[in-house]
């Protein structure tokens, strides 16, 4: 058996594609489940945060394994398999093992060195030690990168070369402003009482807000936290907690909203947060592409548009200065309308030449291939941002959101409404691809390198270990029995006599088994030793039942001793 893991994160996929494919916590049971009861595999667990989702198996073949393992994934995250397979990324063997240590250190991580990512393996592996699917490649593999990781954090300043998400997410609201000076005095609203949910409203407490209002669907949860908040020495903050039914009320009074919940659904949508502005300024809220027109700045020329009433666009509302055969003019339109619009732009109705733009034939190239797609899945994704237009300008904040949700707990939609300032998932991917790299990192990487080498011997020796425990089985068998048939043919000896020739018997085989013994452990641990343990069983005919009866043996005992 082989350690394979197939998956999908930040790195390989866009953030709509992670998000359509995040699993909530029965599909994460139902996922693994149905991934040990598969031919291929043999053990299994799943990372799934935010911004990953990994399946890790034990398998005994390498294409069925990958096969089965992404029609899975396909199957419980509910994107079709043609779609995901683009996004997936396979390691096998040592690449996997250096994959999760890489992950377990926060090297892999969408803010490079956050420690959130251990407790997210840590529960990872309790559940698949809760649903029997852990044996022990996935006890060893998931409990040794919970060491590499920490060992990490205490032998390397990489905590230095990034910060939590939850951090990271406030320096992106506060735009350059230092955080503290931004947070000082502000009210926040924190949605959800999760582990990240906490850790954002101790982040914001430390900050310096003056109240943290909680609100949770298990209300509970939310006084239990808001408790904890308001009992802490290290801040000042005051601190209730809330219904849910109440988050619209609070977001009036809310400057700064945090959201991480595990709904599958909206919490927030953007006719909500509009009526939360609208009841802190008193004024409708305007909705705007990106950027609206500063006082007095010309509106943009778009030529062309005339009254065509073949045009699914809406040609009467105010452009921004974006080709109406572009992407943002498209962006969540159905099937039937692109085919409608992919028609009327081949017929030329509109003549737009603004300098970068893309020809109409290219347009129309463009639009045939959202149409396409928009057939498979319904709908083009609204686009966030379009591209933005010189001198426009969005008026400051009224009321700053946090979306750490996957999938997106706050509608993206409220990107566009005047008066707020929306980070979520894919703005954080964005920031964080231009995020510097501390030194340290490098020495993380020598850690892993160390640690995958000492945990591939360590599986290459423990491989051999029941072959050479059948071994001596096997001699101190021989041994019993040819002391039985000595005892047989001389019955005069006394026992002093016997037992010195049982020790006699037993300390020549012993000396004749250590020396094989030991070096074929030693030659087992480096690369390539796996087939010492096959020369062995052929050598001396060991029955391939026994081996494996001793392997059975040492893992129900590895799993009596295993920590909780």
């Amino acid at each position: 058996m082989s350690l394979l893991v197939v998956g999908l994160s930040h790195r390989s996929a866009p953030v709509s594609v992670l998000e359509r494919a995040a699993l909530a916590t029965d599909a994460q049971v139902k996922l693994v489940q149905d991934t040990v009861a598969a031919e291929p595999a043999g053990e299994a667990a799943v990372l799934a945060t935010c911004n990953r989702i990994e399946l890790y198996a034990d398998v005994d073949k390498f294409h069925a394994g990958v096969a089965e393992l992404s029609t899975l994934l396909a199957q419980h995250s509910g994107v079709g398999l043609d779609e995901l397979t683009p996004y997936l990324y396979v390691h096998y063997e040592d690449r996997a093992v250096h994959h999760l240590f890489s992950v377990a250190c926060g090297l892999d991580s969408m803010v490079v060195g956050e420690g959130q990512i251990l407790g997210q393996i840590k529960d990872s592996l309790a559940l698949a030690q809760e649903l029997h699917s852990a044996g022990r490649l996935m006890n060893d593999l998931f409990q040794q990168g919970l060491r590499v990781g920490k060992r990490a954090h205490s032998e390397t300043g990489i905590d230095r070369a990034g910060q939590s998400v939850v951090t990271f997410g406030l320096e992106q609201l506060a735009a350059g402003t230092d955080v503290e000076a931004w947070a000082k005095g502000k009210k926040a609203l924190v949605i959800g009482a999760g582990s990240m949910s906490s850790l954002a409203a101790a982040t914001l407490a430390r900050a310096g807000v003056a109240e943290i209002v909680v609100a949770n669907r298990t209300y509970d949860r939310a006084e239990r936290l808001a408790e904890i908040l308001n009992d802490s020495d290290d801040t000042d903050v005051v601190a209730r907690a809330v219904p849910m039914d109440s988050v619209p009320v609070e977001l009036t009074r809310a400057d700064v909203a945090v959201s991480c919940t595990g709904a599958t659904g909206l919490v927030l949508t953007a006719e909500e947060v509009a009526a939360a502005v609208e009841g802190r300024t008193g004024e409708p809220v305007a909705e705007i592409e990106d950027d609206r027109p500063a006082q007095g700045a010309p509106k943009p020329a778009v030529t062309g548009l005339g009254a065509d009433e073949n045009c699914p666009l809406d040609l009467t509302a105010e452009q921004s200065g974006f080709s109406v055969m572009g992407e943002a003019a498209v962006a969540g339109m159905a099937a039937a309308e692109l085919e409608q619009h992919a028609a009327w732009v081949d017929n030329g109705t509109v003549d737009i030449r603004e300098a970068g733009r893309r020809t109409p034939e290219a347009e129309a190239e463009l639009i045939d291939a959202l149409a396409a797609t928009a057939a498979r899945v319904g709908r083009i994704p609204e686009l966030r941002r379009p591209e933005p237009v010189a001198g426009f300008a969005r008026p400051a904040p009224a009321l700053f959101l946090l979306d750490l949700a996957m999938p997106r707990d706050i509608d993206a939609a409220a990107h566009r409404l005047a008066g707020v300032r929306l980070v979520d998932i894919e703005s954080l991917a964005e920031a964080s691809a231009d995020a510097p790299m501390a030194a340290d990192v490098d020495q993380v990487r020598r850690i892993v390198a160390d640690e995958v080498a000492a945990f591939g011997a360590a599986q290459r020796a423990a491989h051999i270990t029941p072959t050479v425990v059948a071994l001596r089985t096997m001699a101190a068998d021989v041994v019993a029995g040819e002391i039985a048939r000595l005892d047989g043919r001389l019955p005069d000896l006394d026992e002093r006599q016997r037992g010195e020739i049982r020790q006699a018997v037993h300390r020549v085989v012993d000396k004749l088994l250590h020396a094989p013994t030991v070096r074929v452990k030693q030659l087992a641990a480096e690369p390539g030793g796996a087939g010492y343990a096959d020369a062995l069983r052929t050598l001396f005919d060991l029955d391939p039942e026994t081996v494996a009866a001793v392997s059975r043996a040492v893992d129900s005992t590895d799993k009596k001793d295993r920590p909780e």
